[in-house]
C-alpha cells in the first residue's frame, strides 16, 4: 500500500506498518514480479506447441523436441534467473544500510539509484534474449534430425514463441517498473530526487506508449497473421485461433490496466493537488517518486507550491509589520520608487500623558500598556477598512481609502475613531494591570489628496503616504490637547460625513504651515 498522493505526515504514519513490509522485501517483491508474466507466456507457448506443432512432428521429431526444451530449461532459464537476480544482490548491501539509516558512499549510492531506474530494462533485456533465442534454436534442432522439416512447424514455432515473448517480455517491463515504485524508489530516493540521475534512463511516456502497443496491439495481430499464414488444413482448429486471439487480447487489456496504474494515477493526483491548491490548501504535496516524465513534473509542482506557502508566509509576516494591505499593495507594485497620489482621510493618534507616565514606571510596564492599546487600535481599524501605517512611539498615523474604490473612508475613519474610545473601555481592566489606569488618546482627522506608496531609497524604501493632507491631520490632533475634545475633524473631512452625524462647531485654529485659520470640528466620541 502506497501513502495517497496528498496524504499528511499522520497519514503516512498510519501506513508505516504496511511500508515497512513492502521496504523491507522490495528486492524479493521486485525480483519475483516478473514470474508471473513469464509463467503464463510460457504455458500459453507449452499449449500452443501441444495444440498445433506436436501433432504435425515426427516421432524422432518429436523426441529431438523433448530433449531440446529440456536441455534448454536446465541450461537457459537458470543463465537468465541468474543474470537477472545479480544486481538485485548486489544492491542488497545498500537496500540494508538505507533502512537502518546507515550512511552510504555518495559514488555507491548514485549508482545503487541508477540501476534501480534502470531495472525495467535489464528484465527486458533479460528476458528477451531468454525468449527470442527460442525462435532459431528449436528450428534449428529439429532440421538435424534425419528427414524433411515441414515448413509448417517452422510457422508455428515462430508464431509460438513471437506470441509468448511478446507478452511476458512486455508484462515483465511493467511488472518491475510498477514494484519497483512501490517497493524500492521510497527507499533509495528517501532524501535524493530522482531527476537527473547520471546514467538513468527512465522510460518516456511516448516509450511507454509503444510497448503497451507491442502487447496489446501488435502481439495479438501479429499472432493471428501468424496463424492465418501457417494454416494446415489437416490440422488448423479456428477455435484454437480464437482462443489465440482472446488471450492475446486479455493480456492487452493486463497491459491496459498496468499502464494506467502508471499514467492515470499521477495525472489524477496532480489534478487534486492543483485543485486544493486552488482552493486555498498550500500544505498540500504529491507524494509519488517517479523517474520518468511525471518526476520533473511532481517535482516542479511541489517546488511550487512550497515557493507559494513561503510567499503567503512572507506576506503574512511583513503585513505584521507594514500592515497586511501595505503589504498587498507592496507585492502589486513590485520594486522601485512608486508613489500614487490618492484621495484618502489620514487619523493620527496621540496617548496622553505619556512623557509623565513613563517617568513613574518601568519600560515593561509602559511596552505592555501600549501593547494592550496598539492590539486594539489595529483590530478596530482594519475592521473599518483602514491600515495602521506606522507607529509614532506613543501614537499611531492610520490611513483610510488607500488602493480601493472606496468613498467612504471618511465616515469610517470617524467610525473607527469613534469604536476605538469605546474599546478603551473594554480593556481598562487589562490597562490597570500594567499600571495604567485611564489611558486617554486624542484623534485627529483629516481628508484630501496625498502621494501614497513605496517612499526613500532604493536601498530602503517605507510604504507610506506624503502631503498636505498629512501634515494638516497631525496639526489637528495637536489641537486636542488645548481645545478639550479628543476627537476633531476638518470640514474637508466633514464635507464627506451623513448630515445625521452630529458634529460640534469649533472656532477656526491657527495651525503651522498653514496661512489662513483651519475650520474644525468635534464629534462625540460615542
Amino acid at each position: 500500500m502506497q501513502p495517497t498522493p496528498l496524504s499528511t505526515a499522520s497519514d503516512i504514519a498510519a501506513n508505516r506498518r504496511v511500508w515497512t513490509f513492502v521496504e523491507r522485501h522490495g528486492l524479493l517483491l521486485v525480483g519475483i514480479s516478473p514470474i508471473v508474466a513469464n509463467l503464463i507466456g510460457s504455458a500459453f507457448n507449452i499449449l500452443y506447441n501441444q495444440q498445433q506443432i506436436w501433432p504435425i512432428l515426427s516421432v524422432a521429431q518429436r523426441e529431438r523436441f523433448d530433449l531440446c526444451w529440456q536441455l534448454f530449461n536446465l541450461l537457459v532459464y537458470p543463465i537468465a534467473v541468474a543474470c537477472w537476480a545479480a544486481p538485485l544482490v548486489w544492491l542488497r548491501s545498500t537496500h540494508r544500510a538505507l533502512l537502518v539509516g546507515d550512511k552510504v558512499e555518495e559514488s555507491t549510492l548514485v549508482s545503487a539509484q541508477r540501476l534501480v531506474i534502470n531495472l525495467p530494462w535489464w528484465i527486458l533485456i533479460v528476458a528477451g534474449v531468454s525468449w527470442f533465442i527460442c525462435i532459431p534454436v528449436f528450428p534449428a534442432a529439429l532440421a538435424m534430425v534425419p528427414g524433411k522439416l515441414s515448413p509448417v512447424v517452422v510457422g508455428h514455432l515462430i508464431t509460438s514463441f513471437v506470441t509468448a515473448s511478446l507478452i511476458a517480455i512486455t508484462h515483465s517491463f511493467f511488472a518491475v517498473e510498477l514494484v519497483s515504485q512501490r517497493a524500492l524508489y521510497p527507499v533509495f530516493f528517501r532524501q535524493t530526487s530522482m531527476a537527473n540521475v547520471p546514467g538513468a534512463v527512465p522510460l518516456s511516456i511516448t516509450a511507454r506508449g509503444i510497448l503497451w502497443a507491442l502487447s496489446a496491439v501488435v502481439s495479438p495481430i501479429v499472432s493471428l497473421v501468424l496463424i492465418l499464414l501457417v494454416q494446415d488444413p489437416q490440422h488448423h482448429s479456428p477455435a484454437f485461433g480464437l482462443a489465440v486471439g482472446v488471450v492475446a487480447i486479455a493480456f492487452g487489456l493486463t497491459t491496459a490496466w498496468m499502464l494506467s496504474k502508471l499514467i492515470a494515477v499521477p495525472v489524477r493526483q496532480l489534478r487534486d493537488a492543483s485543485m486544493r491548491v486552488s482552493d486555498g490548501d498550500l500544505d498540500v504535496r504529491v507524494n509519488l517518486q517517479r523517474a520518468d516524465d511525471f518526476g520533473p513534473l511532481i517535482e516542479g509542482f511541489n517546488t511550487m507550491v512550497q515557493g507559494l506557502q513561503e510567499r503567503e508566509r512572507l506576506q503574512e509576516t511583513f503585513g505584521r509589520h507594514v500592515g497586511q494591505e501595505a503589504a498587498r499593495q507592496i507585492l502589486q507594485q513590485g520594486e522601485g520608487l512608486v508613489g500614487n497620489e490618492q484621495e484618502i482621510t489620514v487619523m493620527f493618534v496621540d496617548v496622553r500623558n505619556f512623557t509623565a507616565h513613563s517617568s513613574t514606571h518601568s519600560p515593561q510596564e509602559v511596552v505592555s500598556a501600549l501593547n494592550i492599546f496598539f492590539r486594539l487600535a489595529v483590530e478596530t481599524i482594519e475592521s473599518h477598512g483602514g491600515m495602521v501605517n506606522k507607529f509614532l512611539g506613543d501614537g499611531f498615523m492610520a490611513l483610510f481609502g488607500i488602493g480601493t474604490q472606496q468613498t467612504n473612508h471618511a465616515f469610517q475613519a470617524v467610525r473607527a475613531a469613534q469604536q476605538l474610545f469605546q474599546s478603551l473601555e473594554i480593556v481598562s481592566e487589562e490597562l490597570e494591570q500594567v499600571g495604567w489606569p485611564g489611558l486617554q488618546i486624542g484623534v485627529g482627522i483629516n481628508t484630501g489628496s496625498a502621494i501614497v506608496g513605496s517612499i526613500g531609497s532604493p536601498k530602503r524604501l517605507e510604504y507610506t503616504a506624503i502631503g498636505d493632507t498629512v501634515n494638516v491631520a497631525s496639526r489637528v490632533e495637536s489641537l486636542t490637547k488645548t481645545l478639550g475634545h479628543s476627537l476633531l475633524i476638518t470640514e474637508n473631512t466633514r464635507h464627506y460625513l451623513p448630515e445625521e452625524l452630529s458634529c460640534i462647531p469649533v472656532p477656526p485654529q491657527t495651525v503651522k504651515g498653514k496661512g489662513e485659520p483651519l475650520r474644525i470640528s468635534a464629534i462625540a466620541e460615542k
